[in-house]
């Protein structure tokens, strides 16, 4: 059996709703109340200050990436997308942005807190996607560098015996494989360069 989420408690969390006055805003900020947190509207840019914010519902229809004060898919907080227009163009800009959840306008009395917790969980586990994807990534690359320093110990030896060696250099300097193939590699690369300013 899976373990269930918890449902987070939204009281006091700041939400900033971009989009020109109109009774959708005027619907959310009610929800919002209710549900206790702060609504802030803005027109036509979000101020520096939303980097604050801990979400942000944002107009489709009119909206412009010129409106945030980061990139397109670089949002710091669960994005809410406003959608009134299914125009294929305006879904498309709205998924550049990584909208973490969307509401369907006109914006009625419910939906808003559904939103915001599908958001919320969206958000977070694409954060933990993306930290898992980068310490992938950080690992292949030290695989590399482990290769190489392997490479270098080598020198027509067995791989296994320059890797055994490689073990033996990291406990006696007492620091991680990876950080000893790390330092091998670069004093390689520093012999490399001390030889081509002798050749100059």
């Amino acid at each position: 059996m899976s373990k269930m989420a918890r449902i987070p408690n939204l009281g006091g969390a700041r939400a900033f709703v971009l989009h020109r006055p109109h009774p959708t805003v005027r619907a959310i900020t009610r929800q919002l109340s209710a549900i206790g947190l702060e609504a802030i509207g803005f027109w036509p840019e979000l101020p520096a200050e939303a980097l604050a914010a801990d979400f942000v519902f944002f107009d489709v229809d009119l909206g412009f990436d010129e409106q945030f004060p980061w990139k397109p898919g670089e949002a710091p907080m669960p994005l809410i997308a406003l959608i009134g227009s299914e125009a294929p163009g305006r879904v498309e800009w709205a998924l550049s942005h990584k909208a973490d959840a969307q509401l369907l306008k006109p914006v009625g009395n419910a939906g808003v807190y559904s939103a915001l917790l599908i958001a919320r969980q969206s958000f977070e586990a694409g954060k933990l996607l993306a930290s898992e994807i980068a310490s992938l990534r950080q690992r292949v690359a030290e695989r590399q560098t482990i290769v190489r320093a392997v490479e270098v110990l080598s020198k027509g030896a067995e791989d296994g015996r320059a890797y055994a060696q490689l073990r033996s250099l990291a406990m006696s300097w007492q620091i991680s494989v990876e950080d000893a193939a790390r330092r091998i590699v670069a004093m390689t690369q520093e012999e490399g360069d001390d030889d081509q300013s002798d050749r100059a």
